[in-house]
């Protein structure tokens, strides 16, 4: 069952077309819940094995609070006024930098420069607050390394 979801969840974080990443998947969570009540329906037999059970609760816990944080930052982007008034001000900023400035090469270039500096840091955390879906995006390699560590134990468990 805990195969089944790092599958869902994977191929729902990180899908071959990245516009059509799925935060909350309702059949993703049904199986997280199957497998948390899968878990709560076993009877350790002894202090070891309650120890264990105690310790995949706690994981699955943790998976279920980790996937309501990032449901809930779906669509908690940056305001857009924020960033309008951000680049108004800036743009002002920048109009009177130039407006006192020397006419000169140098200046010029040296502004020019600026401008894109701090226009590149505004489109980078523009750019963050997409993290699965973006250019800059979160490595699917961890979690694709995960399913595939999950597939080969089972066999592995048959071995003398």
């Amino acid at each position: 069952m805990l195969l089944q979801y790092a599958q869902h969840k994977a191929a729902d974080l990180f899908p071959d077309d990245r516009a059509e990443v799925r935060l909350s998947n309702p059949s993703s969570y049904e199986l997280l819940q199957r497998l948390e009540d899968m878990l709560l329906a076993l009877k350790p037999a002894n202090p070891r094995d309650q120890w264990w059970l105690a310790q995949a609760m706690t994981l699955a816990a943790k998976i279920g609070d980790t996937r309501w944080l990032i449901a809930q930052q779906v669509g908690q982007g940056t305001p857009k006024a924020f960033v309008a008034l951000l680049v108004f001000w800036l743009a002002l900023l920048f109009a009177s930098f130039g407006l006192f400035a020397p006419p000169n090469l140098t200046s010029a270039i040296t502004l020019t420069l600026c401008a894109l500096a701090v226009a590149g840091a505004v489109a980078m955390f523009l750019e963050l607050e997409q993290g699965f879906g973006g250019l800059v995006r979160i490595s699917p390699e961890p979690m694709r390394q995960a399913v595939k560590t999950m597939e080969i134990e089972p066999s592995n468990q048959n071995a003398p």
